[in-house]
């Protein structure tokens, strides 16, 4: 069973390789698609880091783990913008963040990780597969309202061309 921390981890090694698909490329079908993938797992990814790894570093870790939630949440809307904030956010999760918390988990009992693990996996396949910046910044409407978003997200995902070799961006099949 897969913890929290290489689950998350693993993500990010896939994020990595469909930006580097699509900016090694210079075919636009193959820049398209592999567009398509990234934004639709960045989105998930993101929206699910939100729901239930930052209240576990609140939960677990106090105020040095709600000054961490806060700063990663901060990186997320700035995600929006920049491949080197991503990859900069991505290191400072995976040196840092992570390994904290899993730290943390240890004392909350056997399996934690493994359970938020279980959890994020089901957390992305119902969450919005776009970015929805006009949700605003409040944690709490923004989730809600991405929620609301997300069956029209994936609705319109059977619709966008993704690489024929990764798996469907349908949640019910991930």
């Amino acid at each position: 069973m897969s913890t929290i921390s290489e689950v998350i981890t693993k993500d990010h090694r896939e994020l990595e390789q469909y930006y580097n698909e699509v900016v090694n490329s210079s075919d636009h079908d193959h820049q398209e698609r592999f567009g398509n993938q990234f934004t639709w797992e960045l989105a998930r990814h993101s929206v699910a880091e939100e729901l239930i790894v930052y209240p576990a570093f609140e939960k677990h870790m106090g105020s040095k783990g709600h000054e961490m939630a806060e700063s990663d949440r901060k990186d997320h809307h700035r995600l929006k913008e920049l491949w080197g904030v991503l990859s900069a956010h991505i290191k400072e999760e995976e040196v840092h963040d992570l390994p904290a918390l899993e730290t943390a988990l240890q004392s909350a009992g056997a399996g934690e990780s493994e359970n938020m693990a279980k959890k994020f996996g089901r957390t992305k396949a119902l969450v919005p597969s776009r970015s929805h910046p006009s949700a605003g910044e409040n944690k709490y409407f923004e989730s809600a309202m991405g929620m609301l978003a997300a069956p029209i997200d994936h609705i319109a995902d059977i619709f966008r061309k993704f690489p024929d070799e990764t798996i469907s961006p349908n949640p019910s099949t991930k």
